[in-house]
């Protein structure tokens, strides 16, 4: 089995790849940005951190938007952090940019959603130290096998300024786990063969090895 590791210059992408190949010791594990390895790889992890915008940057410079979203129609994808980001329709940061569209939402700054939520609090909310960096618990909204072994409201490790919230229209069948900073946020979402977090799990020692693993075994299916 390969796990393909998609390589655009930003993230710890190494981190990423050795957290896949201890869980898949047998597994081919590659760091690629080449688009024919990921079409011929059998699983695909989307990683990302930092700006958006320089991550759709690299993405089309590297010619791998059409493969990924190739890869996003016929493989088990796990999107990891900005990884999850691009998925939704819109993202806020840096001058604002369309995502790839395959849910439906946009990704805003903590501030703004946090500002929608103080002026309906009496007394106030606490003001929010952004990017939240660190841990915190992810309550799981409806199984999935990438849950498999691992507790409701388990701590993973963040590293984000903006967050995912589903559009008025959406799906919510598709959230699969929130976490709570100032207000709720998607802290995982998925459809189909698509699995994706917000969170760190090459950061988030067991839980986020569990997960992993869990990956690497997954068929694709959501049941």
């Amino acid at each position: 089995m390969r796990i393909a590791v998609v390589d655009l210059g930003v993230g710890n992408l190494r981190s990423v790849k050795q957290a896949v190949s201890t869980v898949a010791p047998n597994a081919d594990v590659v760091l690629t940005s080449d688009a024919n390895t990921l079409l011929e790889s059998d699983k695909i992890v989307l990683p990302g951190q930092g700006a958006v915008g320089t991550w759709f940057s690299e993405l089309q410079s590297r010619g791998l938007e059409d493969a990924i979203k190739t890869c996003l129609d016929q493989k088990p994808l796990l999107g990891i952090c900005v990884g999850m980001q691009a998925l939704f329709d819109y993202c806020e940061e840096d001058g604002g940019r369309q995502g790839l569209g395959l849910f439906k939402g946009s990704v805003r700054h903590f501030s703004n959603f946090h500002q929608v939520v103080e002026a309906s609090e009496n007394p106030p909310l606490p003001r929010l130290k952004i990017p939240q960096m660190g841990w915190n618990q992810v309550f799981q909204l409806r199984d999935h096998p990438l849950w498999n072994g691992i507790e409701d409201d388990a701590y993973f490790y963040f590293v984000h300024s903006f967050c995912a919230n589903t559009a008025p229209d959406s799906d919510l069948g598709v959230v699969y786990g929130g976490a709570d900073y100032g207000h709720k946020f998607i802290a995982a979402v998925g459809r189909d063969n698509v699995f994706a977090v917000q969170f760190h799990p090459e950061k988030s020692h067991d839980n986020g090895l569990r997960l992993l693993k869990n990956f690497t075994e997954w068929n694709g299916q959501a049941a």
